[in-house]
């Protein structure tokens, strides 16, 4: 039986949303990863499902026949984990979740302690780490990552939230160093970066291309923790190129101004990742829309 119901929903999307670039993205899948899926639904079905040309697909007549069931066995299972869910809205048992250090500890942490604090019969494991962990190897119920997550094989994905990286400085700083107008002025203050292994990442902010231009002050100054970085722009130490829920708090009680406002900025996701199952644990699932409902958007500041 777990065979017959393995892809059906990738199928079912594909064909609902009427390509399978759409039903990766309702999914949050590749479009790779949805392609294979109904491939290995029509090997194990010996059938052509669609027809399809470079620009298009359409269903085949078995295809038809066999999305008119599938659509109607989805339904019936959605039925029956709402029947189950509206009787039982309580998690329980022990959640996993792995979270990178410091933005786990400042935004992620407070939204699942508050949520098990709802939940009684929740138990919340979190685990603080920056590497990438292996979810399934490592028993995880659920991790959240900031920007690429790689191909993501096994798992599911969804955004949770989009964040934004801006340059920002002290009062003193500025009043004593002047204030950078457009991205050709950077090279004329001190910054503090961000370095690790003897490596310095560079600022990076959109091109017009659709690429990435880099554009670094001068520093003396290599922290590999963001939020001694952000201590030393308070300080007065030089500018420094951060994502916005680590300067909010900051900014808004004037120890940092935000810089750059008509300069492009670089925005990356942050991902909710979970080991792809067919039916998603109640206690999983108020996590990730927990987490989405809280996390800040990427133009709060």
């Amino acid at each position: 039986m777990g065979e017959l119901l393995s892809g059906v929903d990738v199928f079912v999307a594909a064909v609902e949303t009427g390509s399978f670039a759409a039903a990766a993205e309702r999914l949050h899948l590749t479009r790779s990863a949805v392609a294979k899926t109904i491939a290995r639904i029509e090997a194990r079905l010996d059938v052509r499902l669609f027809h399809r040309t470079t620009r298009s697909h359409t269903l085949t007549e078995d295809g038809q026949i066999y999305y008119e069931r599938c659509a109607r066995a989805l339904e019936e299972l959605r039925a029956g984990e709402t029947a189950i869910d509206s009787g039982r809205r309580e998690a329980s048992g022990r959640l996993r979740v792995s979270v990178p250090v410091l933005f786990g500890r400042r935004c992620v942490a407070p939204v699942l302690t508050r949520l098990a604090a709802r939940h009684p019969k929740l138990e919340l494991d979190l685990s603080f780490c920056d590497r990438p962990v292996d979810l399934i190897e490592d028993g995880f119920d659920l991790a959240i990552r900031n920007g690429a997550i790689g191909d993501g094989a096994g798992l599911m994905t969804r955004t949770v939230s989009l964040q934004r990286m801006t340059v920002c400085g002290s009062p003193a700083y500025l009043a004593g160093h002047g204030r950078p107008e457009t991205l050709d002025d950077l090279p004329a203050h001190r910054g503090i970066t961000y370095g690790r292994g003897g490596r310095v990442k560079a600022w990076q902010f959109p091109g017009g291309d659709g690429g990435l231009r880099e554009v670094t002050p001068p520093s003396r100054l290599h922290f590999d923790d963001l939020e001694a970085i952000a201590d030393a722009a308070e300080a007065g130490h030089g500018l420094a190129w951060l994502p916005c829920w680590l300067i909010r708090e900051r900014v808004r009680g004037g120890l940092l101004v935000p810089l750059l406002a008509n300069a492009p900025q670089l925005v990356f996701r942050t991902h909710a990742l979970w080991p792809e199952t067919p039916h998603l644990p109640l206690r999983v699932r108020l996590a990730i829309d927990a987490v989405a409902a809280a996390l800040p958007g990427d133009s709060e500041l």
